[in-house]
């Protein structure tokens, strides 16, 4: 498992959300067809002072292809602006993903779980 897979997991089994965070779903047929976490800190560490963030984005395999990931990334989106924050941040190993949804790499930064990653970011 990823390690934001691992965050997002140990945030949602317990509803340990801060007050401003939201796990966002899209359902299609009653199934769970996508889902992210907004979170303030993902697996960022603290000190970076980068938030909030995009974490654990997940389509399920039948319902890829349809622009879900998009979705899910434009509803973290809005859900920061009506927050009042100007930029979103995300971490992934994925290259060339992210870039066509608007997002800038900032560089490759060690996660709280050990291993570099690449932070992204997008103004508002």
């Amino acid at each position: 498992m990823e390690s934001s897979s691992i965050f997002g997991a140990e945030k949602m089994e317990p509803n340990d959300f801060e007050n401003n965070e939201r796990a966002l779903v899209a359902l299609r047929d009653d199934d769970a067809a996508a889902f992210c976490i907004f979170t303030n800190r993902d697996e960022m560490p603290r000190e970076y002072g980068c938030g909030p963030l995009i974490g654990f984005l997940f389509v399920a395999e039948k319902y890829r292809g349809n622009r879900l990931s998009e979705q899910m990334v434009n509803a973290a989106c809005n859900v920061a602006k009506e927050q009042g924050f100007s930029a979103i941040y995300l971490m992934s190993g994925e290259a060339r993903l992210y870039e066509k949804y608007s997002f800038t790499k900032v560089g490759d930064y060690k996660t709280i779980y050990g291993p570099v990653d690449q932070l992204f970011s997008k103004t508002l």
